[in-house]
Order: C-alpha cells, then structure tokens, then sequence
C-alpha cells in the first residue's frame, strides 16, 4: 500500500473514477515567450516533416488521387443516370459498374482477335519505321553509323535490366490500377462518409467554406472528365472512319489509341499523331499524306469545333496552362502524373476561384461596414 501514489483530484470517465495527480511537472514551461516559440518551431518541424512525407508517400497519393478521379467519373455516370431513373444511388452505381463491364468485355470479344493482331502488327511496323528514320538521319551526318548504333543499343539493353525488371514493371502497373479501381469504387459507394469525415478534421469555424471549395472543386472534375469523355470518343471514332476511308493499315487500333490519349490533351495528341503518320507511310506515299490530313482535320476539329462547345458546358482552361503542368507533373512524378495535371489543374482553378470570391464578397462586406459607420456619423 505504500508504493500506491495517492491521488488529489478524482475526474468519472462514465461511471469510472480515474485518478489525477496535482502539482507542477518537470517539463511544464510557465515561460509565456519560450512557449510562444515552442509553438512557432513546432509548427515549422511539422511543415517540414510534412513536406518530407509528401515526397516520400508521392506514388500513394497519387494513386489515391486518381482512384478520386475514378469515383468522381463514377458518379457522374451515377447522376446522369439518376435523371433517367428515379431509383437508389446503389442500384445506379450498379448499372454503371455493369454497364461499363459489359462494354469493355462486348469490344474486347468483337474486336479482340483483330486488334491483337493489329498491336502486333503496330510494332514491326514501328520498328521498321524507326530503322528507316534513324538509317536517313544517319546518312545525312546527323546520327552515328549503323556499328556505333549498334553498340549503343546493345549498352542500353543491357543496361536497362532483364525480363524479370519488366515482368516486376508489368505486375506493378497492373497492381497499381486495381488499386486505383478499389479506391474509387469505395468512395463511389457512399461519398458523403469520406466527405464527412475530410469536414471533421477541419476546424469548425471553416468548414463551411470547406465544404463549398469541395464541392465545388467535384462538380468541376465531373463536368471536366464529361468533356474529356465526349472528346476521347469523338477523337476515336473520327480517326478511325477516316483512316479506314484512306486505307490506311491498323486503323482500328490507332483509332483506340487516339481516343486514349486525347485524355490526355496536347501531348496525347502528338504521340497519337506520330504513330499514324508512322504506319501511314509504311504502307506508301499517298496512305501518309492521307494519315497527315486526317491528323490534322480531327485536331482542326477537336481544337475549334468540339472543345470550344464542351468547354462552354464543361471547363474552360488555356492550353498554356495545361501544357505547362503536364511539363512539370510528367518530370516531377512520372506518367501517373501526367494523366493526372489536367484534373489537378482543374481543381485548382476551381479552389482559387471559390477563395476569390470568398475574398471579394469579405471586401464588399468591410466597405458596407465602412460606409454604414460613415454615415452614422455624419447623421451625428
């Protein structure tokens, strides 16, 4: 019983007593300015400490982020839906999830056999265009010679590792998207606990105006990823129609390509530019001038008929913008961030404009304040 510390002040948790010590404790500060700088360094220890971890944990966030974008496309189809059918949100979800299964699966079993052998075709195709281009450039003094090549393609083979490297790469990609398919589907199924949830780790004073940056910043990425949708589809099939016209090879699967990298917007555009005045080429001289003219009435298009109509209805960004953030996203975190700067740059923009008009309505309000005391005096 001696070794028992004696509690002064007894506090109930319920209806448990819990035992509390008084009096003063070795590493109590009563210093009111060294505890003001305790507070300031805290605060620069836990920037800094947080910064850290953001570049350490950037390849998870990132994937968190864009099973975010995955959710926010899911519910859009899900609201879309819900102006048709006046059924629970689930139930929509489901329809979509359903929906969008039996589509992959449905192309993948009609086309499936062609495109494979398109994709394998694409390659050699490829291959021999790049012997041809880099044979010229060699010619021309612009390039070793084909010995010299040789060897640099053997380093750099060797150099990048083996079969099992690309194997890990591969596993890698695919874990990567299935994680990305969870996450979103997750937040998908009820969005207002994870809303919720974001609202309480904000101070109450501010989580109102939390709360209207967040939606504000969700309905941009819906209406965003809208229009990227309506683009990418119309990309596709216009490539395609019109590289079949022209009888240019593999036009099915330079049409899939197109209409998956025109998510991706200038940078898309001119790798899916490449590959079909590469293969238009490979098959002769009229089949690559046909495929140049295709690329470039379906980016005339694109840029002047249907992106000013979607950006009325969806979001308006300057392609200088664009371009830069995927310039730097795509050299600070790879191609995950590139697929992701036009959806961050979206939401950015949407968070600033909601602070700015947050700050204007404040200004408007502090010269109402000004000109009512004003008057108040002169009334005196």
């Amino acid at each position: 019983m001696a070794d028992t510390p004696v509690a002064d002040v007894v506090i109930r948790d319920g209806r448990r007593p819990v035992p509390v010590m008084e009096g003063a404790s070795p590493s109590e500060v009563r210093d009111p300015a060294v505890r003001q700088e305790i507070k300031r360094a805290a605060v620069w220890i836990g920037m800094i400490s947080a910064a850290a971890l953001v570049v350490l944990l950037i390849q998870p966030l990132l994937i968190i982020l864009a099973g975010l974008v995955f959710a926010s496309l899911l519910d859009g189809g899900v609201r879309l839906l819900g102006r048709v059918l006046p059924i629970g949100r689930s139930w929509r979800l489901l329809i979509v999830c359903l929906l969008t299964i039996a589509f992959l699966i449905g192309t993948f079993y009609l086309t499936g056999v062609q495109v494979t052998e398109q994709v394998t075709q694409l390659r050699s195709t490829l291959e021999t265009q790049a012997v041809r281009f880099t044979t010229w450039l060699s010619s021309q003094g612009l390039m070793p010679g084909a010995s010299d090549i040789n060897g640099i393609a053997r380093q750099a083979l060797s150099s990048v590792g083996r079969l099992t490297s690309w194997v890990g790469t591969a596993i890698g990609a695919l874990t990567t998207l299935f994680m990305i398919l969870v996450v979103g589907l997750f937040v998908a199924i009820e969005p207002r606990t994870y809303e919720r949830g974001l609202q309480w780790l904000v101070p109450q004073e501010h989580r109102e105006e939390f709360s209207l940056t967040i939606r504000r910043m969700s309905y941009t990425l819906r209406r965003l990823l809208f229009g990227r949708i309506l683009g990418m589809v119309a990309e596709g099939v216009l490539t395609w129609v019109a590289l079949m016209a022209g009888g240019v090879p593999m036009a099915m699967i330079l049409g899939i390509l197109t209409g998956l990298l025109a998510f991706i917007p200038n940078i898309g555009a001119f790798i899916s530019g490449a590959l079909m005045i590469a293969v238009g080429f490979s098959a002769g001289v009229d089949t690559g001038i046909w495929a140049i003219a295709t690329y470039v009435i379906v980016q005339v298009f694109d840029g002047y008929v249907l992106l000013p109509i979607v950006a009325k209805k969806t979001v308006d960004m300057p392609p200088a913008l664009t371009l830069g953030t995927q310039i730097l996203a795509s050299a600070l975190l790879g191609i995950l961030g590139l697929a992701l700067a036009d959806p961050i740059t979206a939401m950015t923009k949407a968070a600033l404009e909601r602070r700015g008009e947050r700050a204007a309505k404040d200004q408007d309000g502090d010269e109402d304040g000004r000109d009512a005391t004003s008057e108040s005096n002169s009334d005196r």
